[in-house]
């Protein structure tokens, strides 16, 4: 039985000139019901804007997830680089509670000088320390998702996260399909490719709801380098085996589409979903 698929952009659309906390108005009017927050520089919401988010979502029926800053390196080898990470993870989990989002996506880190198992080792005790904070501070309400990466010197493989989610209570995993295409040199290209990573996804975590993101993708020797509109047919990883794969699976999901067109691209994912047979 096919479940539902939410749709949405990762942050504010093209051209929205209004202010954030109205802006699943704009969305619904869209036709879409998913949107990410973007904490892409620091945690800058306060509790009074993202508690007007939260009630703007859920009148609208749009499902809010949070993308915490980027500048978090769990597995840095200069503790400060770790403490500072670990702070922006406490803002970002605070904001999140307030905003309501269900899911608090996250990059975790990079290998620097330590081999892939030192460094998930290191992230992964980082997090601990997250969720102690989270918990003397009384802040319950929260999902983190980190994310699979597109580079190969971060820390992020599929096995990666999901290693840190099952390690770990209230966490799922953040799919990057793009990412996912550029760190394996473009190795997703059909249907079959995408059910192995669904197949594994369910084989290893107990997943109620699939938080995705999705892009076409420019990547070289290192991985990602560029992101690239649903147009640009000669960049991947492909769109239709993915949504085909999700309607057949009955993989409750959501996907944030990462393009330059961040809306306009994620309107035409739903359309070509909705009309699907």
């Amino acid at each position: 039985m096919t479940k539902k698929v939410k749709f949405g952009p990762a942050g504010n659309p093209l051209g929205y000139k209004g202010k954030t906390p109205q802006v699943c108005d704009f969305l619904a009017d869209k036709g879409l019901d998913a949107y990410e927050y973007q904490a892409t520089y620091g945690v800058r919401i306060s509790q009074n804007p993202a508690q007007e988010l939260k009630k703007n979502s859920i009148k609208n029926r749009v499902l809010l997830s949070m993308h915490a800053p980027y500048y978090v390196n769990l597995s840095s080898a200069d503790p400060a680089v770790i403490e500072r990470s670990i702070e922006r993870l406490v803002q970002s989990a605070r904001a999140a509670e307030w905003m309501g989002a269900y899911r608090i996506v996250f990059h975790p880190g990079f290998y620097t000088k330590y081999t892939p198992e030192e460094a998930l080792k290191k992230c992964k005790e980082s997090l601990e320390t997250v969720l102690e904070k989270l918990d003397a501070e009384g802040i319950k309400n929260f999902t983190f998702a980190p994310e699979t990466t597109g580079k190969k010197s971060q820390l992020g493989t599929l096995e990666e996260i999901i290693d840190i989610c099952q390690s770990l209570d209230k966490f799922q995993p953040t799919i990057d399909f793009a990412h996912l295409y550029a760190r394996s040199g473009g190795k997703i290209k059909s249907r079959e490719d995408y059910h192995q990573i669904l197949d594994i996804l369910n084989n290893e975590l107990d997943i109620d709801h699939l938080h995705c993101h999705f892009t076409r993708i420019e990547y070289g020797d290192s991985g990602e380098k560029k992101h690239h509109t649903l147009s640009e047919k000669e960049y991947g990883p492909p769109v239709k085996p993915l949504l085909e794969v999700l309607k057949e699976s009955g993989w409750n999901s959501t996907i944030i589409c990462e393009t330059p067109l961040i809306d306009q691209d994620a309107l035409l994912l739903k359309t070509c979903f909705d009309n699907m047979k």
